[in-house]
């Protein structure tokens, strides 16, 4: 069983940087994608960004250039740098880790409160 643990969230100004982080229990992280999701209320949940075992990476249009998504495979965190936020970032910002070992598996964080507001 993995556990991801998140913290770094909370209330910034429009054009301030917040930096998520996000924690794994046990050994797969470093054979695993890691993502960051975001669900704004009354939405669904979106790809914020993912970072695979071979450091490739993906953003979502709307946090391209602002956000920067890395990993530690030494400290099983991956991070995601947050810069010129946005009121519309305003989300609770979810971790995720996927990985294929036979079958297809993903976990998920609990998710923590990003607030972009003056």
């Amino acid at each position: 069983q993995v556990q991801l643990v998140e913290s770094g969230g909370g209330l910034v100004q429009p054009g301030g940087s917040l930096r998520l982080s996000c924690a794994a229990s046990g050994s797969l992280f470093r054979i695993a994608t890691m993502g960051w999701y975001r669900q704004a209320p009354g939405k669904q949940r979106d790809l914020v960004a993912t970072i695979t075992s071979g450091d490739s990476t993906n953003y979502a249009d709307s946090v391209k250039g602002r956000f920067i998504i890395s990993r530690d495979n030494a400290k099983n965190t991956v991070y995601l740098q947050m810069n010129s936020l946005k009121p519309e970032d305003t989300a609770v910002y979810y971790c995720n880790l996927q990985y294929t070992l036979f079958t297809a598996k993903q976990y998920w964080g609990q998710g923590t409160q990003v607030t972009v507001s003056s």
